[in-house]
């Protein structure tokens, strides 16, 4: 499926563009289902067609791109029922972090340049809105470095040995780190790069990657909603808060 731009493009030639790459190549191992989890079916439909579609409702992303497993046999939805900013490609690897690179490889190839902008989204947080992008995209776009969604982190933190508190740890300064993660192509690509070699060791998301090449990506304060489908218990979390989005909603299978 080849990578086209909307049509008519969404943004002038000479600005930087936008892209959303999603990768879409692991399996989900703590969800319990008997599938990867991204093609669970929620409210009745795979997981990752409600991702898409908050995605593609962004107007500023110029084209997108959902990064598969070279083995993936998934029948997509085709036509209209298909988010047409987004291609597909074969081109995931052994880690998420592999499974970036080669996505932001796939985009040089289809015309994106250094200077754009490409939002790295978790195929698994398929409550993000269009709102929270926005945010997003408003706040670094004047940033040297470039940032991500992230919440203050609102609980105790502890430490444990052996299954039992060993400290509590200080939470003034921590995160929970989300996504999109936006940075731009060409120094999102170097840094990758850069930990390629070590087998991507350290790199967990994109700002981890920034972080090893010393720099500090911007925190852009999230929603809770913008949670990642994990655990079995969150299939129906995530029902649930389609539900009260979609006066419309046609409640289906988990």
């Amino acid at each position: 499926m080849p990578l086209a731009p909307a049509v008519p493009p969404r943004q002038s030639d000479d600005a930087p563009r936008h892209y959303a790459l999603v990768p879409c190549a692991g399996t989900g191992s703590r969800a319990g289902t008997a599938q990867p989890k991204q093609y669970q079916a929620v409210a009745g439909e795979p997981l990752v067609m409600h991702t898409l579609r908050a995605l593609a409702g962004v107007k500023r992303l110029y084209a997108g791109l959902v990064a598969l497993s070279p083995g993936d046999d998934f029948v997509w939805p085709e036509g209209s029922a298909w988010p047409a900013l987004f291609a597909r490609a074969h081109c995931g690897g052994s880690t998420r972090a592999h499974t970036v690179l080669n996505g932001l490889q796939a985009l040089r190839k289809q015309g994106a340049r250094d200077m754009d902008w490409v939002l790295v989204h978790d195929a698994a947080r398929c409550l993000i809105t269009a709102d929270m992008v926005n945010e997003l995209i408003d706040a670094c776009a004047s940033d040297k470095v470039g940032g991500l969604l992230a919440l203050p982190l609102p609980d105790t933190l502890k430490q444990s040995v052996a299954g039992r508190v060993d400290r509590t740890v200080p939470r003034d300064d921590k995160w929970l780190a989300q996504t999109p993660q936006m940075f731009r192509l060409g120094l999102l690509q170097h840094a990758l790069e850069a930990q390629a070699p070590t087998g991507f060791a350290g790199v967990t998301d994109e700002a981890s990657a920034m972080e090893l090449e010393g720099h500090q990506p911007l925190l852009v304060v999230g929603s809770a909603y913008n949670f990642k489908v994990t655990f079995p218990q969150d299939f129906g979390l995530a029902q649930a808060v389609l539900a009260i989005r979609s006066p419309t909603f046609q409640k289906g299978p988990l």
